[in-house]
């Protein structure tokens, strides 16, 4: 395995280890996940981005009432993963439940799992629902990254969305960070709103200008020809 590979490996092992799962069962269904993420149309849903989820789970896990239950949701949230499809976070909860099943992992802990990976449906979490509220946190870590990082991670979404004519990308890209600009507050987490929540109103409205410029340039290209 590669060493960002190994290093998940580590931490999918040790997360199943909560629930006596043996290290050949461990093996198979982590090289299934890989297989799934690995895909050649995926950008930016990929192991990378399920590091950096984990990792900003790690840091909020004093907020979560079952971390495990939360960490596996990280691991699934995004198996399935098809921008032309509206089914995407079932089917992910569906490969969970199967998968998960197949390990002998608690009934009541699937269930947990595949709830919170519906929940990345809408990024809606209730007031009293800790665990939702630090896994769409840690999903939605990315927002609040450098300028630089933001950059990568918004050309690899419009890579994902390649099917996309310019305008239409634009006019759907648009709309998606004006809900999450439009809302009280992005993070629901108190760590993640305290640090967070400024950076990522400020990537936001950087990119909205970007594609509103981009736009107007198109558009001014076309009235000249």
């Amino acid at each position: 395995m590669q060493d960002e590979a190994m290093r998940l490996f580590g931490y999918w092992q040790q997360t199943l280890q909560n629930f006596g799962v043996g290290q050949i069962a461990s093996e198979q269904s982590f090289t299934d996940l890989v297989t799934a993420y690995s895909t050649s149309d995926r950008y930016y849903h990929t192991l990378k981005h399920i590091a950096h989820v984990l990792s900003t789970i790690d840091t909020l896990q004093a907020y979560a009432q079952d971390l495990p239950a939360v960490q596996l949701a990280a691991w699934f949230h995004d198996v399935v993963y098809h921008p032309q499809t509206q089914d995407n976070e079932e089917r992910s909860a569906d490969y969970a439940y199967e998968l998960l099943s197949n390990l002998g992992i608690p009934t009541n802990t699937i269930d947990t799992v595949t709830s919170l990976i519906l929940n990345t449906k809408n990024h809606q979490a209730a007031t009293d629902d800790y665990d939702s509220q630090v896994l769409l946190d840690a999903d939605l870590a990315i927002l609040a990254t450098n300028p630089e990082d933001y950059r990568e991670y918004s050309r690899a979404i419009r890579q994902e969305y390649a099917w996309f004519s310019e305008l239409e990308y634009i006019t759907g890209r648009r709309q998606v960070l004006e809900h999450f600009l439009q809302q009280q507050r992005i993070y629901h987490t108190p760590l993640m709103f305290e640090v967070a929540e400024q950076s990522a109103r400020s990537n936001l409205q950087t990119e909205i200008q970007t594609l509103t410029s981009v736009n107007s340039n198109n558009t001014e290209n076309k009235l000249t020809i």
